[in-house]
């Protein structure tokens, strides 16, 4: 039951920080990371702490990123300890012209989430893009099955 209650509270946190985003609010985006947070983006931008975080995404927020949304859903959770986990989320955002979530923009990351004073937040985040293997990764990944 203890268990099913944390899955509960970290899948609160992912939703407060899909709800930041789409409403454009950097520092409720930044408050579901730790102090000392490292987040990589999607092109592999390494972000450090909390406050970067808050900075950047305010900037992209009221720039390129105005108006979008962001919507995703947890695909797994490992708990290593009480309060350690590692989560894997699947997700995409809709720029504010696009009526739909684009196929193409699907991301995934892995997440490491730590329980500091009650309460889950994120301390690592790596997100990239989705895509389907190309030729010689498939011609590889073949070979190597015989």
């Amino acid at each position: 039951m203890e268990l099913e209650m944390e899955k509960e509270h970290i899948n609160h946190l992912f939703e407060t920080m899909y709800s930041a985003w789409s409403n454009g609010d950097g520092e409720a985006y930044a408050a579901c990371f730790t102090e000392d947070a490292d987040y990589v983006t999607f092109n592999g931008q390494h972000i450090k702490g909390k406050q970067d975080v808050k900075t950047l995404h305010q900037a992209l927020f009221d720039g390129v990123l105005k108006g979008s949304q962001l919507q995703g859903h947890i695909t797994d959770m490992r708990f290593l300890n009480s309060t350690t986990a590692i989560v894997h989320c699947v997700g995409s955002t809709k720029m504010r012209w696009q009526k739909n979530y684009p196929k193409h923009r699907d991301s995934i990351n892995t997440n490491i989430v730590v329980k500091q004073n009650g309460e889950w937040k994120i301390s690592a985040f790596h997100n990239c893009r989705v895509k389907e293997p190309n030729f010689i990764a498939k011609w590889f990944m073949n070979k190597n099955k015989k």
